[in-house]
């Protein structure tokens, strides 16, 4: 199977390039390493409807097996990364944002203040990291070893047997 991916990075200031955007660089080498092929980069302002609009097209259009958002997940009235991702999911998974926060608690004491989500769309995995690079980082490696099998599982079409 091939496994593509697209990265999405939620920033208001990123997209107005004020602030460079270094997390989504770090979770693409990271994809890379592990034999992803990333299809498509994006940065996008805290929006709402932007957001959404992204994560469809990442699903449908581009139809990868898995998106990650970066950034937007926090406590300010902007961030509606998780909003934006739970109105386009048809599946919540719940694990992956529990493995996540536990990690990024590991490198940064707000990484337990994440909101970020993770669900299914269709045959995508949409998950939901921190803006920030250490804990991105720290909570995709939390993650890795699963993503593989999950999208197998996913986009297997027939029926999964335990």
């Amino acid at each position: 199977m091939k496994y593509t991916a697209a990265i999405l990075t939620v920033s208001d200031r990123c997209s107005r390039g004020v602030r460079e955007d270094v997390t989504g660089p770090e979770l693409r080498r990271m994809l890379e390493a592990d034999g992803w092929e990333v299809v498509s980069t994006a940065i996008v302002p805290d929006e709402f409807e932007v957001i959404k609009a992204q994560l469809v097209h990442c699903s449908y259009d581009l139809d990868v097996c898995l998106v990650l958002t970066a950034g937007g997940t926090g406590f300010s009235r902007r961030d509606v990364t998780p909003e934006a991702t739970e109105a386009v999911i048809n599946r919540v998974a719940p694990g992956i944002p529990e493995a996540m926060r536990s990690a990024a608690r590991e490198v940064s004491s707000g990484g337990v203040l994440s909101r970020g989500i993770a669900g299914l769309r269709g045959g995508t995995l949409i998950i939901n990291l921190p803006g920030s690079v250490q804990p991105a980082a720290a909570s995709l490696n939390a993650i890795m070893s699963a993503l593989k099998p999950g999208v197998d599982r996913l986009r297997r079409e027939e029926p999964y047997e335990h």
